[in-house]
């Protein structure tokens, strides 16, 4: 299932959970988000070519994020740009959801629940990344 968080036309995150990856290449993210996430679903024997990535200067000015739940289960709240509090839900093993903006809260749910977060970098440090909402 894929579900949309948004508030006034602001998409704050896409969280995708019991879905199994479909077929092929399937990329989640806009080309112009500054995340770009995708998943792949092919069988034995496919051979994906070798490539490189050429040196292309990029600027962002968020942090968004990739969060997969490896293992166990955690409870998200997601606030909008005002620090308001727009929804809460949960998480469990292999969901995954992209974070755009806002920002997040979590409560782990389950003794040794395993999370992977991915987000854009390079990191400036905690007083110009994070401000503190609760």
């Amino acid at each position: 299932m894929r579900t949309e968080i948004k508030e006034n036309g602001i998409k704050y995150a896409i969280v995708f959970s019991e879905e199994p990856i479909p077929e092929g290449l399937t990329f989640y993210t806009q080309d112009s988000d500054y995340l770009q996430v995708a998943s792949w679903n092919y069988n034995k024997g496919r051979h994906l070519k070798a490539h490189a990535h050429k040196l292309c200067p990029r600027t962002s000015d968020i942090t968004q994020e990739f969060v997969f739940i490896k293992k166990g289960s955690i409870r998200v709240y997601m606030y909008n740009r005002d620090g308001k509090l727009i929804k809460n839900f949960d998480l469990h093993g292999n969901d995954f959801m992209i974070i755009f903006e806002g920002g997040h809260a979590y409560d782990i749910l389950e003794d040794n629940t395993e999370v992977m977060e991915v987000k854009n970098g390079p990191y400036p440090g905690l007083e110009k990344d994070k401000k503190t909402l609760e």
